[in-house]
């Protein structure tokens, strides 16, 4: 006689296999977030953290890129990233380095 523990376990295995394949064909992960580069404004809220309204607000006011497509708005997954990290605060290393690179580009010529 089988061990019921080893069947349930294979069991298990075969419905994490089909939610994986199911996940992978709707290009959605396991918190709901879009994998297309193509993302409806509830995806969006989703990926961003952000309320519907925020982000309708932001449309409106054309704070945040997207594109319309008669009353349905959709967002590039590159340009959102792209918004997000364009505000960037640079760490310590980052302007130490920065600093760095161009003293050594332009030297000090004392006369």
């Amino acid at each position: 006689m089988e061990n019921p523990f080893e069947i349930i376990n294979e069991r298990l295995k075969r419905i994490e296999a089909l939610l994986d394949n199911i996940y992978r064909a709707s290009n959605i992960n396991e918190t709901g977030i879009a994998t297309t580069p193509i993302m409806n404004i509830k995806q969006v809220s989703a990926y961003l953290d952000l309320s519907v309204s925020a982000l309708y607000k932001m449309t409106s006011t054309k704070e945040i890129p997207h594109a319309k497509r008669g009353k349905r708005l959709y967002f590039d997954k590159k340009d959102i990233d792209a918004w997000v990290l364009e505000n960037k605060v640079n760490t310590t290393s980052d302007i130490e380095r920065m600093a760095t690179e161009y003293i050594l580009k332009n030297p000090v010529k004392f006369p």
